[in-house]
């Protein structure tokens, strides 16, 4: 059993914002509608997409060489898939944890091990990410339907959400 304490994420990064002198706490985004649905199907019967934060692999240097802050799409499959993705450059408890293993935040092979055991069908052959931009409306209005409308065109019945 691990003993170590989870992190309190967003009380911490309630104290972090203060004590950087802000004086109204970060407003985390919402959608009151309806973003999630009841599976049709068992997880048996189900094709799962994986949607994570992280950028493209690569050794960029922001902010220079950052990469864009855009909606990507990248391989689950074989050789393809990316051995690490880039997130250096994201605001996360750097003290508490690391990227370091992949699957901490791209989960590729503990999704085929649950398909391999018959848990799930099986995985789409892309992930995709989405940009952290700290926009609500770029989130609602453009990366939100892009990410939907890849999922959809990847046949996949649920998406797993990773965020870094």
């Amino acid at each position: 059993m691990n003993d170590q304490p989870s992190v309190r994420y967003i009380e911490r990064t309630r104290q972090y914002y203060r004590a950087l002198g802000y004086e109204r706490d970060y407003r985390w985004a919402r959608n009151d509608g309806q973003p999630f649905a009841h599976l049709k199907n068992s997880l048996t019967e189900t094709q799962i997409s994986i949607i994570v934060t992280s950028a493209p692999p690569g050794n960029w240097s922001p902010p220079e060489n950052a990469p864009p802050k855009e909606v990507w799409s990248g391989a689950t499959q074989g050789s393809s898939a990316p051995k690490s993705l880039y997130n250096e450059n994201l605001a996360w408890d750097k003290e508490s944890t690391h990227t370091r293993d992949r699957e901490s935040y791209l989960p590729i092979n503990a999704l085929q091990t649950l398909k391999n055991e018959g848990l799930i069908k099986g995985i789409s052959t892309k992930f995709h990410s989405v940009p952290t931009v700290y926009s609500h409306r770029t989130t609602i209005e453009h990366d939100a339907p892009e990410i939907l409308s890849r999922v959809i065109s990847d046949h996949a019945d649920a998406a797993l959400l990773v965020p870094l």
